[in-house]
């Protein structure tokens, strides 16, 4: 065989290993936005390490991305911010800061690679069983997309609660403590 044909073969066999693994990334990209398009309020993502638990309940939604967790954390983060009707409430695992890198070699470099992607999201840590149960709670009631990394590093996972993107915590406090100094009989009035 010929140097130059050779070559040829090589760069097919390139191009098409290429272009079927950017064919599996655009379909994950393409069912998160479907997917974010349609969460609301107390629905979660979890951008899931690969040795994430597998859910078989109705109402959790898994997609394996073939990406690690801060590509798929940055990607899920822009396409809220298209969206805009969502706001998430990012959750780390407490376990994810105490990890040392003798242990979990890369893990040093992973929790930077996170913070990186958050987009200034200010994050929440609980411990994962914590986090596990919360999944469990929200998923009997609300839908929860998992989101599969082929991230191999413990406790790496990020957890996102969803609020409503134009209406924070602050609106909502106030309004309550304006509900509850309200005579009730005010509050029945129609409104004008």
């Amino acid at each position: 065989m010929s140097y130059l044909y050779r070559a040829i073969i090589l760069s097919a066999c390139v191009a098409s290993v290429s272009c079927g693994w950017n064919s599996a990334r655009k379909e994950w990209q393409r069912s998160v936005d479907h997917q974010i398009a349609h969460l609301g309020d107390r629905n979660w993502i979890v951008i899931a390490e690969a040795s994430f638990p597998a859910h078989s309940r109705d109402g959790v939604n898994q997609v394996a991305t073939q990406a690690e967790v801060p590509e798929v954390l940055d990607y899920v983060l822009n396409s809220i911010e298209q969206h805009q009707h969502v706001y998430p409430n990012i959750c780390l695992t407490r376990e994810l800061r105490a990890v040392e890198n003798d242990y979990a070699p890369g893990i040093d470099q992973l929790r930077e690679q996170i913070k990186v992607a958050m987009h200034g999201y200010k994050p929440t840590e609980l411990p994962q069983e914590s986090l596990l149960t919360l999944i469990e709670s929200a998923n009997q009631r609300f839908d929860v997309l998992v989101l599969r990394t082929s991230t191999t590093l413990p406790y790496s996972s990020v957890f996102m609660e969803l609020k409503p993107g134009y209406w924070d915590a602050e609106a909502e406090n106030h309004l309550r403590q304006r509900i509850s100094k309200e005579p009730s009989e005010k509050l029945a009035q129609p409104i004008p």
